[in-house]
């Protein structure tokens, strides 16, 4: 049985662009204003997103 390279799986990336392994679990602290406590939110997000995510103030 052959060896298969690294180069040749290239092609098959392409297949992949639709599945899971383009989003990431991000966790954002957010402070409550009354309380001066932290809570942490969870999201699953497409990677690209990501500094849209953080950007955000909410």
């Amino acid at each position: 049985m052959a060896k298969v390279s690294k180069n040749s799986r290239v092609g098959k990336r392409a297949a992949n662009a639709g599945s899971g392994r383009d989003f990431v679990k991000v966790v954002k602290s957010v402070k409550d204003p009354k309380t001066g406590k932290y809570s942490y939110r969870e999201l699953m997000i497409h990677k690209d997103k990501v500094k849209e995510f953080f950007a955000n103030k909410k």
